[in-house]
């Protein structure tokens, strides 16, 4: 039988591994967020509200769940 033991914070308190996950996977997704960087930047002066850089922003994040899936839900099994 697996076992494995939960983080706890000082206090006591379970601490959720998603977001030391995302911050190791965030590396392996530089170029995605470069490129919502560079639609951030390009957009930075648009008044009418129609610009928008959504499309990167999920790209971006959608590279980050790629890579903290298989790592965050081998526990689920």
């Amino acid at each position: 039988m697996r076992t494995f033991s939960l983080n706890r914070s000082d206090d006591g308190e379970v601490v959720d591994p998603r977001a030391r996950l995302d911050e190791i996977s965030k590396a392996k997704c530089v170029k995605q967020l470069m490129s919502y960087q560079a639609c951030v930047k390009r957009i930075e002066g648009d008044e009418t509200g129609h610009k928008h850089c959504t499309g990167q922003y999920f790209d971006y994040w959608a590279c980050i769940d790629k890579h903290v899936a298989p790592r965050l839900f081998k526990w689920t099994k």
